[in-house]
C-alpha cells in the first residue's frame, strides 16, 4: 500500500498519523491515561505467575549484578528503563516536555548503571523466597504488589515489597522497590 505503514501489528498507518504517533510518544505524553478503562481481568493460571517470575528474574539479576538485565526488567507501564533511553531526537523531545511538565526528560545510560548497580547492593541476598502477592487496586495499568522475604547475610528481611505494572506491551516490570524495608537488616 503506497503512503502507508504497517509496523508489524497489522495495523495501516498513513505517514501523517505516523509522525503524530512519534511525536507524542516522543515526548512521552500519557495520552490515553485520561479515557476511562474498563477493569482488568485476572485469568486463572499465569496472571498471577508472570509478576513472580519478573521478581525472580530481577533479584537474579541483582545477584549477578547484572545491570543491563535489571534495567530491561524495571520501569513502568510505558516501558522498561533501558529502553527508555532512547535516541537522541526522542529524549530532546522529552527534556523539552519536562522544561513545562508534560513529560520526563531521559536518563542517561551511566545514570542507569549507577541506579542499578545501588539497588544490585541493596538486595544482595543469599536466598529469598515469596511471601504475598496482591492486586494494587485504583491504578490505570495492572498492578501487584509482591512481598518478599530475603536472606541477607544470614539474615532474614521479612515482606520486601516489589511493586510490579504490566507494561503496553504485556511484560511485568518491576516499578517500585522497598529498599528502605530491604536495608532494616543490615
Amino acid at each position: 500500500m503506497r503512503g502507508r505503514v504497517d509496523w508489524g501489528s497489522g495495523r495501516v498507518y498513513p505517514p501523517a498519523m505516523k509522525r503524530v504517533i512519534l511525536l507524542l510518544v516522543a515526548i512521552g505524553l500519557p495520552v490515553l491515561s485520561a479515557c476511562a478503562s474498563a477493569p482488568p481481568t485476572r485469568n486463572a493460571g499465569m496472571a498471577g505467575l508472570a509478576p513472580m517470575l519478573s521478581v525472580e528474574r530481577f533479584l537474579q539479576a541483582s545477584n549477578a549484578r547484572d545491570l543491563d538485565a535489571m534495567a530491561r526488567i524495571f520501569g513502568t507501564e510505558r516501558g522498561a528503563l533501558a529502553e527508555r533511553t532512547g535516541n537522541p531526537l526522542a529524549c530532546g523531545f522529552r527534556r523539552v516536555g519536562s522544561w513545562v511538565g508534560l513529560a520526563r526528560s531521559c536518563a542517561s545510560w551511566q545514570e542507569i548503571e549507577i541506579r542499578m548497580n545501588t539497588i544490585a547492593v541493596i538486595l544482595a541476598h543469599d536466598d529469598f523466597q515469596v511471601r504475598s502477592e496482591a492486586t494494587v487496586p485504583g491504578r490505570t495499568s495492572p498492578t501487584t504488589r509482591i512481598g518478599v522475604d530475603l536472606v541477607q547475610r544470614g539474615t532474614t528481611v521479612t515482606d520486601v515489597p516489589f511493586v510490579l505494572v504490566r507494561a503496553g506491551d504485556g511484560r511485568w516490570l518491576v516499578e517500585e522497590i522497598g529498599l528502605d524495608r530491604a536495608m532494616s537488616g543490615r
